[in-house]
């Protein structure tokens, strides 16, 4: 199952899947284009056996659904958590959480705590979508407060956007080594994956200022989603990271974040305050 998959990086994802012979969840928030990706996906690999899911990853509720409708089936064993967006800080779900946070965040942390069960004892791979671990940096959580909004000296909107959004990246680092550490012992391995600087996500659609005014001029100098699918797939697939758990890659290297997402006290204390964020409890 690969979430965000009607475009960007995440249909490249679910293109090399399919090529491989894996049947593939599409998952997005319109039908209209899941239809339209399923058909791109198809005519570059006929044979491929797709299914589209339909859910808002900004809404929990959507998210609890969707996680509901797949625990019904045999459960993915590979989910490619790929969906984010970059919203203004004031850009609010209607259930009151803001949308960068919603669904780069804590739509992954439900999602994959809800598979967790139905997986149970078969083997199955999470892949979580990160960014740079350099930039990340200088972004770090409030982890007593995850839902913070950006403070500062008035900076510009489009820098509170970003700021949202590299937050959210880093707490994306952050699950993965609270879920990894709760899921010792299981057959269940979560790993993250930095795409690199790719052009055609879409992923700044929503962003204001300078962010959104750079983009186009950018974009001309990135790579491709082709190139942006190569680490998530690799990880989702290779034999060399099936019993990897627990780590971060850049290029199919394993790379360090920062200490700030690494810290197990931290990490623990996120990953209680999100779950009374989430309305689930602290225990997995």
């Amino acid at each position: 199952m690969v979430t965000g998959a009607t475009g960007g990086i995440g249909e490249a994802v679910a293109r090399r899947l399919a090529a491989r012979g894996a049947t593939v969840v599409l998952v997005g928030r319109s039908d209209a284009r899941l239809d339209r990706a399923r058909r791109r996906i198809l005519a570059a690999v006929p044979h491929a056996e797709l299914r589209t899911e339909r859910a808002d990853l900004s809404l929990l509720s959507e998210v609890r659904e969707l996680a509901a409708r797949l625990g019904e089936q045999p459960p993915p064993d590979v989910v490619v958590s790929n969906a984010a967006v970059i919203a203004p800080p004031d850009d609010v779900t209607s259930e009151g959480l803001q949308r960068t946070l919603a669904t780069n965040y804590l739509a992954p942390y439900v999602l994959l705590r809800s598979l967790v069960g139905p997986i149970g004892g078969r083997r199955a791979r999470f892949v979580v979508v990160g960014a740079s671990p350099t930039v990340l940096a200088r972004f770090p959580v409030d982890v007593h407060d995850p839902a913070a909004a950006p403070g500062g000296r008035r900076p510009a909107p489009g820098l509170k956007a970003f700021t949202c959004y590299a937050r959210s990246k880093n707490m994306n680092t952050m699950l993965v080594h609270a879920l990894a550490d709760r899921l010792k012992g299981s057959r269940i391995t979560v790993n993250g994956a930095h795409p690199g600087i790719i052009k055609g996500t879409g992923i700044g659609e929503d962003s204001l200022g300078a962010l959104k005014s750079l983009s186009p001029l950018l974009n001309p100098f990135f790579p491709g989603p082709d190139v942006g699918a190569d680490t998530p797939a690799w990880l989702a697939t290779s034999p060399e990271t099936e019993h990897v758990t627990g780590r971060f890659y850049v290029k199919r290297r394993q790379a360090t974040t920062a200490p700030h997402t690494t810290d197990p006290a931290r990490c623990d204390t996120l990953w209680i305050r999100t779950a009374e964020l989430t309305g689930l409890p602290p225990s997995l």
